[in-house]
């Protein structure tokens, strides 16, 4: 299973010591190649400014550290193709160190080896320098990262963010069934979070929310075209993940069976057929090979991905507050959030490159009770914990922005 996940937004300099650092897992890099050039991102004139509040700051320098660790996950290890791939975006480093230079931060990032790597930080204004060595460590599971990163193993970390719900429960929160429904309201969404007004919601006790990474909608996908209704999958097999109790509620609310899994057996338990119905993002059909599991014994198509989006799978990046310089988080969630173009160009290929044979859609008579269905389950959800409230109000702003006139807008149970 290669290619999986890895989270990634294209965090240029901003804090320089830290956005170098965590360059390599900054970009949407299951199955990227060496990213396309891209425009240089203007930055505003109120980042700058941050920017160059941090640099003045002499507390920052007593800060910044001179080890960190950076953890990621990659299913086939430091040597396979995914992290060779999300390595591959260092060769933009010299487009990052000129726009450093250009509001007056020299900056300079040097591969020591394949998993360390060194950052030198000059700022003229205050003839300040310091230096932070970087060291990569990959992990094939990623419940394992979580646990490391509890444990303070890890200064930074690259997660799902249905795993790092665990770490902040309204960032968590984002990925809801329903919550938000096509790519630009979720642009919106990160935009919106990356505001100084939510630097409070970023962080809960050491843990800083400091990227929010767009992996692709997920799709529900099946066995069986018989299956299209969710009436005909009460008393189906149902593939959810272990770690998110959240999955398991929703599936039995339409009378299904769930079936643990992670991410290292859904594609076999799926392909098999121990399971009949899944969902995920587009970016795993391929590394599954979840073809397989569509296709009959004769060769025949038999199922199909249901293309109607049940929630938006998003990555995150966190750090230790601790670790690090303070009102850092904020400037690179800030930068985070101007460079997602990457990621949703990764998003729009795996979704373009599943053939068109593979894809079912939804009757437009079926989606509004899908979307009924969607927001009930969502509130009764929040109502037991499950998900964040103010997250869910959130979302739903934002949702009413692009679809004013939706019902949903005039009634207040979120």
């Amino acid at each position: 299973m290669k290619n999986l996940k890895q989270f990634a937004s294209k965090n240029l300099i901003c804090s320089s010591m830290l956005c170098a650092a965590f360059a390599p897992v900054l970009l949407p890099a299951t199955a990227f190649a060496a990213p396309a050039s891209k425009p240089e991102p203007q930055l505003s004139q109120s980042v700058i400014g941050r920017i160059q509040k941090l640099m003045d700051n002499p507390a920052t320098w007593q800060k910044i550290p001179k080890q960190v660790t950076l953890c990621v996950y990659s299913p086939d290890g430091p040597k396979g193709e995914s992290f060779k791939q999300a390595m591959s975006y260092l060769t933009e480093v010299p487009k990052y160190t000129r726009m450093a230079k250009d509001i007056g931060i020299n900056l300079n990032v040097t591969m020591i080896n394949p998993l360390t790597l060194r950052i030198d930080l000059g700022y003229p204004k205050l003839k300040k320098s310091a230096s932070t060595e970087t060291k990569i460590r990959v992990y094939s599971d990623e419940r394992v990262l979580a646990e490391d990163f509890k444990m303070k193993k890890c200064d930074g970390a690259g997660m799902s963010n249905i795993r790092a719900r665990q770490f902040n429960s309204f960032t968590g929160s984002m990925d809801a069934i329903g919550g938000i429904l096509t790519y630009k309201q979720l642009s919106e969404a990160i935009s919106l979070l990356s505001r100084p007004e939510f630097a409070s919601r970023m962080t809960n006790k050491d843990y800083e929310v400091v990227g929010i990474i767009p992996l692709g909608a997920a799709y529900i996908m099946v066995n069986d075209r018989k299956i299209n209704t969710l009436a005909k999958a009460a008393g189906k097999k149902v593939a959810v993940f272990d770690f998110d109790k959240s999955q398991a509620k929703l599936v039995q609310r339409v009378g299904a069976q769930p079936v643990a899994v992670d991410f290292t057996s859904v594609g076999g338990k799926f392909n098999n057929g121990e399971v009949q119905v899944m969902a995920g993002p587009a970016l795993i059909f391929k590394p599954m090979e979840l073809a397989k599991g569509m296709t009959g014994p004769d060769g025949q198509i038999q199922g199909a991905i249901i293309r109607f989006p049940l929630m938006q799978v998003t990555g995150v990046l966190m750090m230790h507050r601790g670790k690090f310089p303070d009102g850092l988080g904020q400037i690179v969630r800030e930068v985070s959030s101007l460079n997602l173009a990457p990621a949703y160009d990764f998003v729009y290929q795996t979704e373009n490159d599943i053939p068109v044979k593979y894809w079912m859609d939804v009757p437009s008579t079926d989606k509004p009770g899908y979307l009924k269905m969607m927001r009930e389950a969502r509130i009764a959800m929040t109502k037991e914990g499950y998900y964040d409230k103010t997250m869910m109000q959130f979302l739903k702003r934002v949702r009413c922005k692009f679809e004013p006139t939706n019902y949903e807008c005039s009634m207040n149970e979120e």
